[in-house]
């Protein structure tokens, strides 16, 4: 009934971080963003550009991440913003919150933090916390 989905990133790839790099500071990028080795700071997409960032089984990122589509199966510790769309797999670990327009968690995923919604048109770092727990409250109301 269920087909189980590949850990493959989907998309053109237009940067890989291998699994033997290690990035310490902010990292902006545009278009599709692979990592499977280690970021430690911020990960941003630009600002009106297409972007997709997917986090391999043995990625992970040491802060922020904001892009409109976020797709993580290894292991986050920071907040994640996505302006459209974010997928955890089975083997996803989020440490924060995670800011999302849609969200699709697969069975086994962990998240450590709060699932907070952001409404069309708005920016999801641009959401002001208090305002989108109240949404979320209202929609299981």
């Amino acid at each position: 009934m269920f087909k189980s989905k590949p850990t493959m990133p989907e998309g053109q790839i237009d940067t890989l971080i291998g699994p033997q790099v290690v990035i310490n500071g902010d990292f902006h990028f545009s278009g599709g963003l692979y990592v499977e080795g280690r970021i430690v700071g911020k990960l941003i997409a630009e600002e009106g550009q297409k972007a997709i960032l997917t986090l391999a089984d043995n990625g992970s990122v040491e802060g922020e991440i904001h892009a409109p589509v976020i797709v993580i199966h290894g292991r986050v510790d920071g907040d994640v913003f996505a302006s459209e769309r974010v997928e955890m797999g089975a083997k996803a670990r989020v440490e924060g919150n995670v800011h999302y327009k849609v969200v699709e968690m697969a069975a086994g995923s962990v998240l450590s933090g709060r699932l907070l919604h952001v409404e069309a048109g708005k920016r999801a770092a641009d959401v002001d916390e208090p305002e989108a727990v109240h949404a979320l409250r209202s929609v299981g109301s």
